[in-house]
């Protein structure tokens, strides 16, 4: 009788994220598969977007089952333009 082999595919989980700088005082949500990389890149100032706000903290995150999932999220979050909101996202977590 043949062995059968058994393969699992380990899927990155996805994330909507909230980081925030001091020095700006301001939050960055977005959304990604690697949050810990992702972070990274924040820091080092890979996306032109937040290079001025280095160092960036991460304040929240949520797993969702998808990344289209994950986008949907980031998008309501930001849709609703409140700091109240993610701070009590936040506060929440």
């Amino acid at each position: 009788m043949r062995k059968q082999r058994l393969f699992f595919i380990i899927y990155p989980m996805p994330y909507v994220y909230i980081i925030y700088s001091a020095k700006l005082n301001k939050y960055y949500v977005g959304a990604c598969t690697n949050l810990e990389r992702r972070l990274y890149e924040h820091n080092i100032g890979h996306s032109t977007f937040t290079s001025t706000g280095v160092p960036w903290e991460l304040k929240y995150r949520e797993e969702l089952p998808s990344l289209p999932d994950a986008k949907k999220r980031e998008k309501e979050i930001k849709n609703r333009k409140s700091r109240v909101y993610i701070e009590r996202l936040i506060a929440l977590g």
